[in-house]
């Protein structure tokens, strides 16, 4: 990890994917095989995979459960959120920290060159960063506390 943590080394590189004419309904199966909130909706073109939006359970049950509409004739290209915010991948965490409470979201898709997919970070990543960097604030205060009554003794 350096000095600058950046979105690239803390996101998620195995990101469940969907396409624009993926039906809603197996989008919803592979939320559920996959155990994720959210599917990262990619156009594919000359085998790259640029970002085209996010696919949430929320969207669906705002979108369609709700309204009480029929899935099984909705495609995701029209419950997803298009045009979604993305990061690059060398974007420090407190930038993309930013940028979800700015857009209220708690998924970033992250992106490299030519906008390609890299992977998705999420507010749980970063929790888990920090939970870690607070771990190493208390190991720290207890090593003091240990010198100190070495010093003493």
């Amino acid at each position: 990890m350096s000095e600058r943590l950046t979105t690239g080394e803390i996101c998620t590189r195995e990101v469940a994917i969907a396409f624009r004419h993926t039906d809603l309904v197996t989008a919803a199966r592979l939320m559920r095989e996959y155990h994720v909130g959210a599917l990262v909706v990619v156009d594919e073109t000359q085998g790259l995979r640029t970002v085209a939006g996010v696919l949430t359970d929320r969207d669906i049950v705002i979108s369609v459960v709700a309204p009480e509409l029929q899935p099984g004739n909705l495609c995701v290209g029209d419950v997803m959120t298009a045009r979604p915010v993305t990061a690059a991948e060398d974007a420090s965490v407190i930038d993309v920290l930013r940028s979800m409470r700015a857009h209220g979201v708690r998924r970033i898709p992250v992106v490299g060159a030519q906008q390609a997919l890299i992977g998705l970070v999420a507010l749980d990543d970063i929790l888990e960063v920090l939970a870690q960097e607070f771990g190493m604030l208390a190991a720290t205060i207890g090593r003091g506390i240990e010198r100190e009554r070495a010093q003493r003794a």
